[in-house]
């Protein structure tokens, strides 16, 4: 195959991957910048893991090519990949010393012992774990382990570092420390990353590049952003985050925005992803983070934003901020994310949702 004249550092053309007649992969095409954190994201058995293990070498490709650095490495034995791995169960042998453990990628590098012994004591300086080359891994918490993992990744100086699902055995304080230890040490590396997770906020916060995937294929990429607040289908607007779905007909346009009418004869204006004529079928997407909630007694309208009366039948206190689910007059239930601002509103109370109207997109159905 003829490669570009800048190929991207990791590049899959065409990938399809198959165990009997399941179809894991399905004839993907994906490109990773050089220096990049790109994160797979999708719910289990979307085709994720078995990418990453198709680039690890673990799993052999049933179509297309893979090549990292504008060189196919199909046929390439794992060992000659030069990659760092870091899975869910760290994988550290529980009999050989946490230096041992470190140093097992260089071992058969002909490397001497002194120069060993160097690099893997930058490596446990690196992830700030100085000194414990002589503990075993049984003497360490499970944070700790894990940068034990990532010590051992790194210390090769891969030209790829693979993670699968790094972080899902850690408690929750623990993977909000990891994440940013993880994203730090990255962008002082510049080591290329590719990142498996089926959980959002890792995606969302650590990721230069989010790819969505479902049954094999990917569903959306681009910038956190760019997911989160552009999604271009329901099952990406679905997975990322807490959003409403509203039924809707398009009735005209207004300059950028498309004029829909909801179920219950409400008027909203909308963003529109994609091309859509009068009287086409369409959801309006609402992110729940989006909502701005007012007494609705107390509620002055605004130009420039769409608004739904109803009253509060739940809500969740969760410390910074609320979640409230308000029936509207039509028995429709939309959710809303606020931050404390003041006390918050309760059960029965009656609000006034309000939107900006370029915070509503607009779904092909």
């Amino acid at each position: 195959m003829k490669q570009e004249k800048d190929p991207a550092f990791v590049q899959f053309t065409g990938i399809e991957k198959r165990f009997g007649k399941v179809v894991a992969v399905k004839k993907m095409d994906l490109k990773i910048p050089e220096g990049s954190l790109v994160t797979l994201l999708g719910p289990s058995g979307c085709g994720k893991t078995t990418l990453l293990r198709m680039l690890a070498g673990l799993e052999s490709p049933t179509l297309g090519d893979i090549y990292i650095k504008g060189k196919r490495i199909n046929d390439t034995p794992i060992h000659k990949r030069n990659l760092g791995m870091i899975f869910q169960n760290y994988a550290l042998f529980p009999h050989k010393t946490i230096s041992d453990n470190v140093a097992f990628g260089l071992k058969y590098r002909n490397i001497s012992k002194a120069i060993i012994q160097e690099k893997v004591e930058t490596a446990l300086e690196t992830v700030r774990l100085p000194g414990v080359g002589d503990r075993m891994p049984s003497q360490l918490s499970g944070g700790q382990q894990q940068r034990i993992a990532l010590a051992r990744a790194i210390v090769i100086e891969p030209d790829v570092l693979l993670m699968d699902e790094p972080l899902s055995a850690l408690d929750e304080n623990l993977r909000e420390d990891m994440r940013r230890e993880i994203d730090n040490l990255q962008q002082d590396l510049g080591v290329t990353t590719i990142f498996v997770t089926h959980d959002q906020r890792e995606a969302l916060s650590m990721s230069d590049k989010v790819v969505v995937m479902k049954d094999g294929f990917i569903q959306q990429q681009g910038t956190p952003e760019e997911v989160y607040n552009n999604s271009t289908n329901h099952f990406v607007a679905d997975f990322l985050g807490h959003s409403n779905f509203l039924d809707a007909l398009v009735d005209e346009k207004q300059g950028d925005l498309l004029g829909v009418t909801l179920d219950d004869k409400t008027h909203c204006l909308a963003v529109p992803a994609g091309a859509f004529n009068k009287g086409d079928k369409v959801e309006m997407v609402i992110r729940a983070q989006k909502f701005i909630l007012d007494y609705r007694a107390e509620y002055l309208p605004e130009p420039g934003e769409n608004v739904f009366f109803g009253k509060i039948v739940d809500r969740s206190y969760m410390g910074g901020e609320v979640s409230y689910f308000v029936e509207l007059e039509n028995k429709l239930v939309l959710h809303a994310i606020n931050f404390v601002k003041r006390s918050p509103y309760r059960r029965g109370d009656e609000v006034a949702m309000k939107v900006s109207q370029k915070n509503c997109r607009l779904l092909k159905v």
